[in-house]
């Protein structure tokens, strides 16, 4: 008699979660979803196209031969990462380690929120175990209590409803001093008296997941294989200005060394100086920013991340539609009718200025081509998701090819730059750098994949939508 019970039961919670669907198999309804354009990024409609060499090998590679191949839909910015971009994710790295050390100097003086001075910007979950809902005081015995690793304090949240204070003469006390000179270099090493942050400590953390490696492990232990692809990434994103100096023998290039990165007066110029690496960890940030911010609203599901183009992409996105076009307007020229030039490049054996330009120009520069992408080729070369393989476009698939080795250091780079000549800014050619090192004249773009009703450049629907 009580098995009938419980079996009616159980029967009646089933019939009641499903009023409503006439006991119709309706589907789970998700989190509201729209396909939302990305600020200041523009559809690239997924197509085919012929991907290499349009015109003849006159240097002789041979890394680059003919092949047609088909990528899929994805958004990609307008303009190459500007400097003002990029220091935005510096300023937020500089905020993040300074209220991390301030909580954590709090946590070692046992000071609390409401207690003055630097308990101010204690941990916002103060270790009051005993006010904590059921799941925060879970979390913390378990996990943020203990942290990981060799990071005693992971996971714990930060106190960021709190203003950070700057001026050095409103210090709340002796320890915020303390923490605050820490993070500056000594005074033995500013220059024209000019207090200076210790730039060596802006160090992003994100983690990566390796799909592909993970997906091809024959083995079925999931949890294990899933901690045996997941990687943490650890490293300093400040740019590395010298490049200005180290790239060019012989050459004075100290204003741009001095004033580029972060002068006002380059503020829409594209970023230079970083590793493929850092710009790696600047899409990671761009994807957590956005996510941070749509988990606030709740209710709507997170953004796909953002990240590097792969070759094909990049090569896809910069002919802009045109099959077989040599450069992004299509021509075999680098002029107009007008005789104006139609990149910035040195366009003469030793005359950088020619195009009217002696380095860089703003990121907004030119006329873009036909997918609304500006200087993809030319102004700066850009880092691609992609490992240099000079045989890879013989083995790659014909569907979203892409080649990504992580043994292999050699990262390849598209477009040409300011400092090259015409041939380097053909759509077809290749070039490489390794992944830690950066240069004053590669920069890089993020782009996201589109999500929803599969759009193609062959759909007349889409054409001209972005």
């Amino acid at each position: 008699m009580k098995k009938s019970i419980v079996m009616l039961s159980v029967v009646s919670l089933l019939l009641s979660c499903s009023s409503g669907d006439r006991g119709e198999v309706v589907g789970v309804k998700g989190k509201k979803w729209r396909s939302e354009t990305p600020y200041e990024m523009t559809l690239v409609p997924g197509g085919s196209f012929i991907m290499g060499k349009s015109d003849d090998d006159l240097a002789g590679i041979g890394d680059a031969n003919s092949k047609t191949v088909t990528v899929r839909s994805f958004y990609m910015d307008e303009f190459e990462t500007s400097n003002s971009k990029y220091r935005q994710f510096v300023e937020w790295v500089k905020d993040s380690i300074i209220r991390t050390r301030l909580a954590i100097r709090a946590d070692e003086e046992g000071a609390t929120p409401g207690s003055g001075g630097i308990g101010e910007y204690a941990f916002a979950d103060g270790g009051d175990v005993a006010n904590m809902s059921p799941y925060d005081k879970y979390m913390y015995e378990n996990y943020y209590s203990l942290g990981q690793g060799d990071d005693f304090y992971h996971g714990r949240k930060l106190n960021k409803k709190v203003k950070l204070i700057t001026d050095p003469q409103k210090y709340p006390d002796e320890a915020y001093v303390e923490v605050m000179d820490g993070l500056y270099l000594p005074p033995s090493e500013w220059f024209n008296g000019l207090k200076t942050f210790d730039v060596s400590t802006l160090e992003f953390f994100y983690q990566e997941f390796d799909t592909d490696g993970a997906a091809r492990d024959k083995s079925t232990d999931y949890r294990s294989k899933r901690s045996k692809y997941l990687k943490t990434e650890k490293l300093p994103i400040y740019p590395d200005t010298t490049v200005w100096i180290k790239d060019f023998a012989y050459s004075y290039n100290e204003p741009m060394h001095n004033d580029y990165f972060w002068h006002a007066a380059y503020d829409d110029y594209p970023v230079v100086g970083v590793t493929w690496k850092q710009a790696k960890a600047f899409c990671n940030w761009k994807t957590l920013l956005k996510n941070s911010w749509i988990k606030k609203k709740k209710g709507r599901n997170p953004v796909n991340k953002f990240r590097l183009p792969s070759e094909a992409e990049w090569e896809y996105a910069g002919r802009g539609g045109l099959q077989a076009a040599t450069y992004p307007w299509g021509d075999l020229y680098t002029q107009n009718e007008r005789a104006c030039h139609l990149a910035n490049f040195k366009p003469n054996r030793g005359d950088y200025a020619a195009d009217g330009a002696l380095y860089t120009v703003e990121v907004k520069s030119y006329t873009p081509n036909d997918f609304g992408l500006y200087n993809m080729s030319g102004n700066v070369s850009e880092w691609v998701d992609s490992s240099y393989d000079p045989s890879a476009y013989e083995y790659v698939s014909t569907m979203n090819p892409t080649v990504n080795d992580p043994a292999n250091n050699r990262k390849v780079h598209r477009g040409g730059s300011w400092k090259d000549v015409a041939y380097y800014l053909q759509l077809g050619n290749r070039n490489y750098e390794y992944s830690d090192s950066a240069r004053s004249y590669i920069g890089f773009r993020t782009v996201q994949d589109y999500m929803g009703t599969q759009t193609t450049a062959n759909n007349p629907a889409m054409r001209g939508r972005r």
